[in-house]
């Protein structure tokens, strides 16, 4: 199983430029240091000297601008593949750099699929030079609610208007060469009805009109509270209305939200190195810690789901890139990279703080400066609570509809240097319960000969009976507590759906997809038991989801193989002092 180590990364899928654009990023963190890096977080440091690298290196500009806007330079792409890797790195290296970054792509989603020429120039431009982007969504008052916005454009009598109001929770909104706001019209109408009145227009953090109050949050990164007072809007600096603008909110974070797992995935490794490292060079009462069993225990399962959120992203990138009007698939494993991924990363590094105990703690270590992020990530960009109900838009659809025979053929792996320009012409973000899914249970069969994958699959079966034979009445179905639980049994079928393609492409053994499994059945019967106890639920209801219960199938010399690979990393990383 694949571990980033950036002593020796392993980036032969990518092109030229790109491996020098990541291997420079590399240098440029290990050549600071890890007392640099520390330090920086510490002091909570604008990262000034991050950001004059990536405009020297044009790191932004090469990896973010589409090749319609690239002015002819053939290594300009937009590439998720790339974009995810990038992601990863910077989430080794801490999650304030990730999030100047992926802020960045957000700012620039309704950019993209705008067909305003002249602000996509604009955006070209300023990313040649280096600048970063905001993407100006997320009101105090509202939160997540899109259908709702106090940002206002008042016709000024001259054919433009001026913009009123405030936004709250914008990265990088101190210093952005361009945000994109989201607001409405005054006097049009807005809503889950009718979005006639909704907008998007762009504005530069520099102006006079654009009033910057405060960061919100203690920490490196820059999250803005901004108002707008009187700021003049003319025509071209419109880039959507009405149901368009609607859509390009929600197909922005659709793109933005896959790179939050990367970012996960990352911080986790980065972790992981320490953890397995401190954990085996120490001895307490004659005994390596590494052969205490409840550390064993707690570091084979930080391994096993460590691999499982590599081996499900590796292969939601081929269906992110794979998208088009006719498979929409990626829709489903987006939002798990972005909800499941983010939240197995939460867990790993809560299994690793018990095995490193107090030294987590230490004013030497990378544990801290991830600890809050990993807190966070699973509810940036749409919480979980809106993601999972995103995802049970499909269950039905994925679980019981036949498959569609023009999806037979899994996506091929996509590292091809080309760009993913579907992401920018998604469409309405509506008809989700019409998107058709493949075989799932084709893919489960190639590894049914694994006692774990068999028990899920009887899981599975016992979960579909539940939902046919004791279906869920109208009320239970508005009762979002009680479908968060349903969500997390159907998205784990979908996690190991991924999982086992990405085994299949890679070689895996079955040793470690059997132990990913393993921890797979025993978190489904915890989901299965939570289900029993939900109030709303009948007896009969009860009584179904407890038969999905299953304990695991343990083989002691096949865990033992697993460990060995495990704890061989030990002692492989250490970030340059």
């Amino acid at each position: 199983m694949p571990l980033f180590n950036p002593h020796k990364p392993d980036l032969d899928e990518f092109d030229d430029e790109t491996r020098r654009i990541f291997e420079a990023t590399i240098d440029f963190f290990e050549g600071n240091g890890k007392e640099w890096l520390l330090q920086q977080d510490r002091d909570r440091v604008w990262y000034d000297e991050f950001l004059a690298f990536q405009q020297r290196e044009k790191v932004f500009a090469t990896l973010l601008t589409p090749a319609a806007q690239a002015d002819g330079d053939p290594n300009k792409r937009w590439d998720e593949a790339r974009i995810a890797m990038y992601s990863q790195i910077l989430g080794f290296y801490g999650m304030s750099y990730w999030y100047v970054w992926q802020v960045t792509i957000l700012g620039l989603g309704p950019i993209w699929q705008s067909g305003n020429e002249l602000v996509k120039r604009r955006a070209a431009g300023l990313l040649d030079d280096g600048a970063i982007f905001a993407f100006g969504l997320s009101e105090r008052e509202h939160g997540a609610d899109v259908y709702t916005t106090d940002m206002v454009l008042t016709p000024d009598g001259n054919g433009g208007y001026l913009a009123n109001g405030g936004k709250y929770y914008i990265g990088n909104g101190n210093k952005a060469g361009m945000v994109s706001v989201f607001g409405r019209v005054e006097g049009l109408p807005t809503g889950p009805k009718t979005q006639d009145g909704y907008v998007f227009f762009v504005v530069d953090s520099r102006h006079e009109a654009y009033k910057l109050r405060k960061n919100v949050v203690n920490s490196q990164m820059y999250v803005a509270a901004f108002d707008l007072e009187d700021y003049p809007i003319r025509e071209e600096d419109i880039i959507h209305v009405g149901s368009e603008a609607f859509d390009a909110a929600i197909n922005t974070v659709n793109v933005g939200k896959f790179n939050i797992g990367f970012g996960s995935l990352g911080a986790v490794q980065h972790v992981w190195h320490e953890g397995i490292t401190h954990a085996d060079g120490r001895v307490l009462f004659d005994t390596k810690v590494t052969d205490f069993p409840q550390v064993r225990a707690l570091f084979i399962e930080s391994w096993v789901r460590l691999a499982a959120m590599e081996l499900f992203g590796e292969r939601a990138i081929d269906y992110m890139r794979s998208g088009s009007v006719d498979d929409r698939r990626y829709l489903l494993f987006d939002a798990i990279e972005k909800m499941t991924v983010s939240r197995q990363g939460a867990k790993v590094y809560d299994l690793i703080a018990d095995c490193i105990a107090a030294r987590g703690f230490e004013n030497d270590m990378y544990y801290p400066v991830g600890a809050v992020a990993m807190m966070g990530l699973p509810r940036l960009e749409g919480t979980v609570h809106v993601n999972m109900a995103l995802a049970l838009k499909f269950l039905l659809s994925y679980l019981f509809s036949p498959a569609d025979p023009s999806l037979a053929a899994l996506p091929p792996r996509r590292r091809d240097p080309v760009d993913d320009t579907f992401l920018f012409r998604q469409g309405p973000a509506q008809g989700l319960g019409t998107v058709a899914f493949h075989d799932w249970r084709a893919v489960y069969a190639a590894w049914a000969h694994l006692p774990n994958v068999r028990l899920l699959l009887e899981q599975v079966d016992a979960f579909q009976a539940l939902l046919v034979t004791t279906p869920l009445s109208k009320a239970q179905m508005r009762d979002l507590d009680l479908l968060l639980v349903v969500g997390d049994i159907f998205t784990t079928v979908a996690y190991g759906d991924l999982i086992l393609q990405q085994a299949t492409i890679w070689g895996v053994g079955d040793d470690l997809v059997e132990s990913i499994f393993e921890v797979m059945v025993g978190d489904v019967s915890a989901h299965a038991l939570t289900l029993t106890r939900k109030p709303s639920l009948t007896d009969a209801q009860a009584r179904a989801a407890d038969a999905i219960q299953r304990r695991p199938a343990f083989d002691a010399e096949r865990t033992a193989r697993v460990w060995a690979e495990a704890r061989a990393t030990a002692g492989t990383y250490a970030m340059n002092p």
